[in-house]
C-alpha cells in the first residue's frame, strides 16, 4: 500500500462520554497544519496544470474531479509543507511584477506562478459515521477551490474570509479521503502584498448531528457597579433527520478558572435540518475587567444536552469591559477616557510574506507596544483569528474592517463571517465597513450602502459602533453621512472641525494619518539606491502630514477618539514614491522586520511616560568633518541638552508633541543627549562614532522554544566593531546554519530595495510525458524487440475511448511508451517518478534499462538534463482489474510518470542593511538543543544556543 499523510481521528472523545452513541460525542476540534502536498500548476495552460479540467463531465457529475482534484491522482513527487504556507513568498523579484504587490513574479504576468495546488489525506475512523465533520479555513488567498475524495464542495472568491465545509456526506469511513485545494492568485484583491496559498490554519471540528453552530456562541456581557450581567445567545443547530428536544447548560469561569456563575434553560425543541437561538442571562459580582493594563478574559463553557446525555461542548472567552464613543469627549473603555494611539496593518512580516506562526502575530503586537501603540486597524481586510487573540491576550485596541462595501450575497456573507467571528473578543472595540469607497463616497447610494451595512452589523452585534474610513466628506451624502463613527483618513483631505460642527452628536475617529517616507538608518535622499532620509516630514501627496503634525493635531482635538498612523510596519508592494527597483512601502514606524524608525520613536516620545530620549542621526561621517550635520531628539522629558564630545551645545525646553533640533558641525567621537524633568536628569542617550566592522553579533528575543510550529524566535543580526558597536552603516553579507531541531523560516533586512531572496526554498516544476502507446506482450522478454519499434503497427493510444466489443483482449503483460523532453535550465535538476503501475514494472530509457531507487516512497531516478527527448518505456504485467481500469485511472499517464525539475534552493544569507538584519527561527517539532551560527567574509563568527522544550 502506498505510504501517505494520514491525520488519524482519534476516538479518545468516545471514552469520555458515557452511553452516548458515537454520533453524539463533544465535539473535536484539531488543526490539520502538517503534511499537505503543495505543486504550482498553471493559471492558463490546462497542460501545466496537471490536465486540470480537461476530463469529460469534471464540473457536470458528482465525484468527477480531474487532475490534482481527483482522489487517485499520484501526488507523492510533490513538495511537503507544513500550514499556514505562502509560496508568492518563495518566488523571486521581478521587473515585470505588480508594484502593489511587491515586485513578486506572481499574479496576471506570470500564469505559470500564480495557480497552487494542496493536497492532503484524512483517515477517518468507522466510528465517526453519522457525526458532522466539517473543515474550516482561516483564510486562502484566494480564489480557492474544495474538492474531497473528487467531489467539487466550494468555491471561496475572497482570500481573507475564513469558510467551512461540511465533508460529512462525501468521506470513506474507515478508508482513504483526500482534500483537493486549488488556489488561484492571478486576481489582486488589495494594492498591497497579499500573498498566495494557505496562509492561515485549517481545522477538521467533528460534531454531533445536535451542536452548537459554528460561530454560534455570542456573550457579550454590561457592568453595573460591583456586577455584570452577562447575556448569551447560542444558535444550536440539528443537522439529523428528525426533531429533537435539548437543554442548555452554561458554567462561567472568571481568569483563574473558578465558577463563578451557572444557568440551566429548559428544554427546547429544534426541528430536523434547522436551527434555533436560544437566550439566557447570568451575572457575575465583583467582576474582573478587561483592560489595556489587565486583559484578563472569562470563559463561557456551554453544554448541549439530549436526554441528560452531554452532545456538545463548547468553550467561549471573552471579556468584561465597557465601551463608549463619545461625540465630545472621545474614546472610553470602563468608563476611563483613553485616546487611541493606533496604526494601521497589513499582514506580511520579512522573510514570511503573510503565512504568520502565531508567536509572529504576538511578537509584531509587542514590537508595536513597545512604542506605545494601544489599538491597531486591519486594514483593509478582517485580522485573522490569531491576531484577535494575541490582540486579547496582550491589551491592544481593535478596529477590525470590512474587505469591500456592499450588500450583495456574497460581500453580506463575508461582513457577517467577520462580526461573528469577532464578536466575542473584548480587543474589537469598533467595525469598520469598508475604506475609501471612492465610486459611492460622495453619493446618495454611499450613504444608504453605509447605513445598510451598519444596520447589519448592529442586528449581529449590538454592542460595538461602526465607521467607514472616507478620503473625503462634507457632501450632502455619503459614506461618512451614513456612519454611526465618522472615519476620517487624512486630515488634509477633510475639514474635520467643520465636520464636528456639522454632526455634534456624531463621535468621530481618525482612521489613516501620515503616509510619510522614510528609509530606516538613512538620513539622506538616495533615489538610486530607493532610500528616503528618515527625518519627519511631508513626503506624500499634498493631503498628508508629517507625523509630528499629525498627531498634535489629533492630541489637541478631545472630540476624536484618536488615530491610526498609516503604517505600523512597513509592507511590501505600494512602493511609492518609487517603481522598480523597489519591493516595500516607506510608511512605517517600523521598517519590515519590525526595527523602529526614527518616526518610531517620536510615538513612543508622545505616546508612553517613561522618560525616553531618541537621538538622530548616526555618528559616522567619514569625508564630512566640518559640515553641519541636522541633529534631531525626540523625547518626553521637560528639556534636552545635547553634548559633542563632553561640550554642551546647549538645553533647551520641549515643547509638548514636538522636537528638538540643531545644526552640529560634524567632528567624530559622541554625541549625547540628556532628558531632564523638574530639572533632574532622567534619560540619556549617546550615539558614537564606530570602527570598521569586526565581528557578527547575534541576540535572540528569547532562548528557550517550544517544540511545534507556534513558538519563532526572532534574532537581530548585526555588525559590530572591536567595542561591540553596532556599525551604522554596515552592509556585509552573512551567512547562516542551524543544527539541531530548529530550523530558518525567514530573513529580512528592511531595505525596501533589497533583491534578496527572503526565504531560500526548492522550487519544483512538474512535466508530463507525451504520446503515450500501448501493445500487449505476452512475456516481458517479448519487449526487447519492440523497444526500438517506430513504426505504428500494433500500438494503440490507451487513453482514446472504445467500444467494449472492440477493445483488444487483455494479454499477460504490457508494454506502454512515451516521449519525454529532458530540458532545463542550467543548474536545474531532473527526477523521473514511477507511479504505482504494478509490482514488477521495469523502465527502459532509450531501450537501456534504468536502475531504481525510492524517493518520497515513489521509483524514481535521476535524469541529466539535454536539448533532446528520450523515449520511455515501461513493461508490467497486467493488473487483476485489467488494462482497461488502469488506463482510466492514470489521466493520460500521469500516474505512470512524473518528471520533476527541481531550482535548488539558494544558501540561508542575508546582508544587514544599515547594520542589522533579522532571522526568524522555528522549532522542527522535537525537543532538544539547537545552534544557530552565523558567518561573515572577515567579521569573526557568532553563535548562538537554543533550548527547545517538550510543547
Amino acid at each position: 500500500m502506498r505510504p501517505s499523510l494520514l491525520f488519524p481521528l482519534t476516538i479518545a472523545w468516545l471514552m469520555a462520554v458515557g452511553s452516548a452513541s458515537a454520533a453524539d460525542a463533544p465535539r473535536q476540534r484539531s488543526r490539520i497544519d502538517d503534511g499537505w502536498r503543495f505543486a504550482l500548476g498553471h493559471a492558463t495552460a490546462p497542460a501545466q496544470d496537471f490536465d486540470h479540467g480537461l476530463r469529460p463531465f469534471f464540473f457536470g457529475k458528482a465525484g468527477f474531479g480531474d487532475g490534482p482534484a481527483a482522489a487517485d491522482f499520484e501526488d507523492r513527487p510533490w513538495r511537503r509543507v507544513d500550514l499556514p504556507h505562502d509560496w508568492a513568498v518563495e518566488l523571486p523579484f521581478s521587473e515585470r511584477g505588480s508594484s502593489q504587490h511587491g515586485m513578486k513574479a506572481v499574479g496576471r504576468g506570470f500564469p505559470e506562478n500564480s495557480v497552487g495546488w494542496y493536497r492532503r489525506e484524512l483517515d477517518i475512523p468507522p466510528a465517526a459515521r453519522g457525526r458532522r465533520i466539517v473543515l474550516e479555513f482561516d483564510g486562502v488567498f484566494r480564489d480557492s477551490v474544495v474538492w474531497v475524495n473528487g467531489h467539487y464542495l466550494h468555491h471561496e472568491a475572497s482570500g481573507y474570509s475564513g469558510f467551512q465545509v461540511d465533508i460529512s456526506d462525501y468521506l470513506n469511513f474507515g478508508g482513504r479521503n483526500v482534500v483537493a485545494v486549488r488556489v488561484d492568485a492571478t486576481t489582486q484583491e488589495g494594492w498591497w502584498y497579499e500573498g498566495a496559498g494557505i496562509y492561515r490554519h485549517v481545522w477538521l471540528t467533528q460534531t454531533g448531528p445536535l451542536h452548537v453552530a459554528p460561530l454560534g456562541s455570542f456573550v457579550r456581557a454590561s457592568v453595573d457597579s460591583d456586577r455584570a450581567d452577562v447575556a448569551v445567545d447560542t444558535t444550536v443547530r440539528n443537522d439529523g433527520k428528525a426533531d429533537e428536544s435539548f437543554a442548555l447548560e452554561h458554567e462561567l469561569r472568571d481568569p483563574a478558572g473558578r465558577i463563578v456563575a451557572r444557568a440551566s434553560v429548559p428544554t427546547r425543541r429544534v426541528a430536523a435540518d434547522a436551527s434555533l437561538d436560544v437566550a439566557a442571562q447570568l451575572r457575575v459580582k465583583s467582576p474582573q475587567l478587561w483592560s489595556l493594563e489587565t486583559p484578563q478574559r472569562y470563559t463561557l463553557t456551554t453544554l448541549v444536552k439530549r436526554g441528560g446525555e452531554v452532545v456538545d461542548r463548547v468553550d467561549t472567552p471573552f471579556g468584561i469591559r465597557t465601551i463608549r464613543f463619545d461625540a465630545n469627549q472621545g474614546f472610553f473603555l470602563n468608563g476611563q477616557h483613553v485616546k487611541l494611539q493606533g496604526v494601521n496593518n497589513h499582514q506580511d512580516h520579512a522573510g514570511l510574506g503573510v503565512a504568520l506562526p502565531d508567536g509572529m502575530h504576538e511578537a509584531r503586537l509587542r514590537m508595536l507596544k513597545a512604542i506605545g501603540v494601544n489599538a491597531i486597524r486591519s486594514s483593509h481586510n478582517p485580522a485573522t483569528p490569531e491576531l484577535l487573540e494575541a490582540c486579547d491576550r496582550l491589551g491592544i485596541l481593535v478596529l477590525d474592517e470590512h474587505r469591500m462595501m456592499g450588500t450583495a450575497p456574497q460581500i453580506r456573507s463575508e461582513l457577517e463571517r467577520m462580526v461573528r467571528g469577532g464578536r466575542n473578543h473584548p480587543s474589537v472595540i469598533l467595525w469598520s465597513v469598508g475604506n475609501e469607497e471612492w465610486a459611492i463616497e460622495n453619493s446618495e447610494i454611499g450613504t444608504r450602502l453605509t447605513r445598510e451595512m451598519q444596520a447589519i452589523v448592529r442586528r449581529l452585534d449590538p454592542t460595538r459602533p461602526a465607521t467607514q474610513a472616507a478620503s473625503s466628506s462634507g457632501y450632502a451624502e455619503g459614506t461618512s453621512v451614513g456612519s454611526q463613527v465618522i472615519g476620517f483618513n487624512y486630515k488634509g483631505q477633510h475639514d474635520i472641525d467643520a465636520m464636528h460642527r456639522r454632526f455634534p452628536d456624531r463621535p468621530m475617529v481618525v482612521t489613516e494619518e501620515g503616509a510619510t517616507h522614510a528609509t530606516r538608518g538613512a538620513y539622506a535622499d538616495d533615489p538610486a539606491r530607493v532610500h528616503i532620509a528618515a527625518y519627519d516630514k511631508r513626503t506624500g501627496p499634498p493631503y498628508t502630514a508629517s507625523i509630528e503634525e499629525g498627531w498634535r493635531f489629533n492630541a489637541e482635538r478631545p472630540f476624536l477618539a484618536g488615530m491610526f498612523v498609516w503604517t505600523g510596519f512597513d509592507y511590501r508592494g505600494e512602493t511609492t514614491p518609487f517603481g522598480w527597483p523597489a519591493i516595500s512601502s516607506q510608511f512605517g514606524m517600523l521598517d519590515t522586520t519590525g526595527a523602529p524608525k526614527d518616526s518610531g520613536y517620536y510615538l513612543k516620545a508622545a505616546w508612553t511616560a517613561e522618560p525616553m530620549v531618541h537621538l538622530l542621526p548616526h555618528w559616522n561621517w567619514p569625508g564630512r568633518e566640518g559640515q553641519p550635520i541636522d541633529v534631531r531628539a525626540y523625547a518626553n522629558t521637560d528639556e534636552v541638552e545635547l553634548l559633542l564630545n563632553g561640550r554642551s551645545l546647549g538645553r533647551q525646553a520641549l515643547q509638548r508633541y514636538g522636537h528638538l533640533q540643531w545644526s552640529v558641525p560634524y567632528e567624530p567621537g559622541n554625541l549625547t543627549a540628556r532628558g531632564y524633568r523638574s530639572g533632574q536628569l532622567v534619560a540619556t542617550e549617546t550615539v558614537a562614532t564606530t570602527g570598521d566592522g569586526n565581528a557578527v553579533g547575534l541576540s535572540a528575543d528569547r532562548a528557550k522554544l517550544r517544540a511545534g510550529g507556534d513558538d519563532v524566535a526572532l534574532v537581530r543580526v548585526t555588525v559590530v566593531d572591536r567595542e561591540g558597536r553596532v556599525v551604522p552603516t554596515a552592509g556585509q553579507r552573512i551567512a547562516f546554519e542551524t543544527t539541531g531541531p530548529m530550523r530558518l523560516i525567514g530573513m529580512g533586512n528592511g531595505d525596501p530595495g533589497s533583491h534578496e531572496a527572503d526565504k531560500p526554498t526548492e522550487l519544483h516544476r512538474y512535466a508530463a510525458a507525451t504520446g503515450w502507446r500501448h501493445r500487449g506482450i505476452e512475456r516481458p522478454e517479448d519487449a526487447a524487440a519492440l523497444l526500438a519499434d517506430t513504426s505504428d503497427a500494433g500500438w494503440r493510444d490507451p487513453f482514446a475511448w472504445t467500444p467494449p466489443e472492440q477493445q483488444p483482449a487483455d494479454r499477460a503483460w504490457n508494454l506502454v511508451q512515451a516521449r519525454l523532453s529532458r530540458h532545463a535550465p542550467a543548474g536545474q535538476r531532473l527526477m523521473l517518478f514511477i507511479g504505482d503501475v504494478a509490482l514488477g514494472t521495469r523502465v527502459y530509457l532509450d531501450g537501456r534499462e534504468v536502475k531504481l531507487r525510492q524517493e518520497a516512497g515513489m521509483a524514481a531516478f535521476d535524469l541529466e538534463p539535454a536539448d533532446t527527448e528520450v523515449t520511455l518505456s515501461l513493461v508490467f504485467p497486467t493488473p487483476a482489474g485489467g488494462t482497461r481500469a488502469l488506463f482510466d485511472a492514470a489521466q493520460s499517464g500521469r500516474r505512470w510518470a512524473t518528471l520533476r525539475i527541481t531550482t535548488p534552493a539558494g544558501p540561508w544569507q542575508r546582508s544587514v542593511f544599515n547594520g542589522q538584519a533579522q532571522l526568524i527561527l522555528q522549532s522542527t517539532g522535537e525537543a532538544g538543543r539547537a545552534t544557530l551560527r552565523a558567518i561573515g567574509d572577515g567579521l569573526a563568527p557568532a553563535e548562538l544556543a537554543f533550548d527547545i522544550t517538550p510543547p
